[in-house]
């Protein structure tokens, strides 16, 4: 590893704290030689804090005494740092490869254009058996907001995550603002992350209506900034029309109740979208279309 190129880890973490003592047992020994680490603790009740502080001398703790959100969470973070490239990493996630650390470094290095690296992202509490994955690195249209590592300079070209977004949707938002810099987000299947979430239980909890409510408006928000004028309102209505498809006439009353919000939460919205707009030209629309889509789930290949 180049030792004159700082890289720091960044977690964002409420209330979580069985997942985050899993996920820092995972990355302390990986800790040290220009790597550093960063909990912000975003208000948590369950000594979150006191814990990290007593258990992992290494790791510099962050925090709110009232919650303020993930977004402003990783927004300070990454204003604040004084590492070349930083990983924002969530709190039920951890490294499989090894030792990242120098392939991200090699990688921003041997490709100046590239501003954030996305990972390959395993979603589940069990491991297959089977990691290997020879596909090549390349650029895609956005990045997963669990395992994620940016050059800082990028970040800094960029505004700051739009933290009224909520929980969603940031990084497509960053992701827009970089293409239209030139900048790219490049896939790099070398790297591998297991994020601790089995995707199917969470229509069974409780937050499952709010979290659905987040993801669509913050979809659309980011359609109305940056999208053509000419591109809205098929793509808006496409969007709905899916939502009653696979959710909504199939009796899934939260789904009506989200979409329902979540329009509403547009039209509040409205004055902000129209002054923050910086949309993309009919050109590059069309050239950002034809980027690959992002890598959000691995699964292995099946076995013949």
């Amino acid at each position: 590893m180049n030792n004159q190129k700082k890289i720091a880890v960044h977690i964002s973490t409420k209330n979580r704290i069985r997942d985050l003592a899993f996920t820092l047992n995972k990355l302390q020994p990986l800790l040290g030689n220009k790597v550093s680490c960063v909990v912000f603790d975003d208000g948590s009740t369950d000594n979150t804090f006191g814990y990290v502080t007593d258990n992992y001398p290494e790791v510099s703790v962050l925090r709110n005494h009232e919650s303020k959100g993930y977004l402003y969470c990783r927004n300070k973070m990454l204003n604040q740092t004084d590492a070349d490239f930083i990983i924002s990493l969530d709190d039920d996630a951890h490294f499989v490869t090894s030792n990242p650390f120098p392939t991200i470094i090699s990688y921003f290095e041997e490709n100046p254009g590239c501003g954030v690296i996305a990972m390959r992202i395993y979603w589940g509490d069990l491991m297959p058996d089977d990691i290997t994955d020879d596909s090549n690195p390349t650029w895609v249209k956005s990045f997963v907001g669990c395992a994620h590592a940016w050059r800082k300079t990028a970040w800094d070209a960029i505004p700051d995550y739009p933290e009224w977004f909520g929980f969603y949707g940031e990084e497509d938002f960053a992701s827009y603002h970089l293409y239209k810099k030139g900048i790219a987000v490049n896939f790099v299947p070398e790297i591998l992350v297991q994020h601790r979430v089995v995707v199917r239980d969470r229509k069974k909890q409780q937050d499952y209506g709010v979290r659905l409510r987040r993801s669509l408006r913050s979809g659309w928000y980011s359609i109305l900034l940056f999208y053509p004028l000419t591109k809205i309102p098929g793509i808006m209505v496409y969007s709905i029309w899916i939502q009653f498809k696979s959710k909504i006439i199939k009796g899934d009353i939260t789904a009506l109740k989200a979409v329902m919000l979540a329009c509403i939460d547009v039209v509040v919205a409205l004055p902000k979208l129209l002054m923050q707009s910086n949309r993309f030209t009919r050109k590059e629309f069309n050239q950002y279309q034809k980027l690959a889509p992002t890598k959000i789930y691995w699964n292995p290949k099946p076995q013949r």
